[in-house]
């Protein structure tokens, strides 16, 4: 199948690249030793292990009974969204062993996530306009009418393809342009598997153009979009010539 040709091939290629390749070592900043001074009054607080130890581990104790002990919630229900976060924090408290380590954490992560925060609101914006403004269905209706049973997986492909470099959300995209495919399969009779599949083929295509996906792991590791970008690009030429190959053979 495609993603039996995508496992073999990518990996072997990028082997190769970096064979071919060495470039350079990047020396990653680490978090800065914190300066022996005198620690006076509240400040001993921040940097106490005992406070952390207990306030962290007051609220992984309550995390525990709620989810294990209260009669009431004992049931998976309780593992949600909020209960996640609260674990979170207890164990990220704890772990830190003081809460002037753990603000200086967060401090330090806010600036790899800065980008998510900004830039998701505005790729849901750009969402909503392209659906309601009847776009993604112009795109669409345009493809099913010159394709055929056997070429409409590939215009699908090629249309997911495009709109994902403006909407690059897996399921954002799925409710906008998911139905308009189902729907253009029926009618033109082809494999609704195939189209829905093709559809995310599209989609992660086009993900190796646009980095979106790739802005945490940026933020960890201090790389910058540039210098990923040649190899994605790379992938993204590989993929395109298997997804299209895989969906005439296939």
């Amino acid at each position: 199948s495609i993603s039996i040709v995508l496992l073999i091939t990518l990996p072997l290629l990028m082997y190769y690249l970096g064979k071919k390749n060495k470039g350079e070592t990047l020396n990653l900043s680490t978090s800065e030793q914190s300066e022996t001074t005198t620690i006076s009054g509240a400040e001993k607080l921040d940097h106490s292990r005992i406070m952390a130890f207990l306030f962290g581990g007051i609220i992984l104790f309550y995390a525990f009974y709620k989810a294990f002990l209260l009669p009431e919630t004992i049931s998976l229900k309780v593992i949600n969204p909020n209960y996640i976060n609260l674990v979170l924090l207890g164990l990220a408290i704890v772990m830190h062993k003081s809460f002037f380590n753990f603000l200086k954490a967060v401090n330090s992560a806010i600036g790899g996530a800065s980008g998510i925060l900004i830039q998701f609101p505005l790729y849901f914006g750009i969402m909503g306009i392209m659906n309601h403004s009847g776009l993604v269905q112009i795109m669409s209706d345009f493809f099913v009418n010159i394709s055929n049973e056997t070429t409409f997986p590939i215009f699908t492909f090629i249309s997911a393809a495009i709109v994902n470099v403006f909407v690059p959300s897996g399921g954002g995209q799925w409710a906008v342009q998911g139905p308009i495919i189902v729907e253009a399969a029926n009618q033109l009779g082809a494999s609704i598997p195939k189209s829905v599949m093709a559809l995310a083929y599209g989609d992660q295509l086009t993900n190796m153009l646009q980095p979106f996906w790739a802005l945490p792991l940026l933020g960890i590791t201090g790389l910058k979009a540039k210098e990923i970008l040649p190899y994605t690009l790379i992938l993204l030429l590989a993929g395109l010539v298997i997804f299209i190959g895989g969906l005439l053979v296939f």
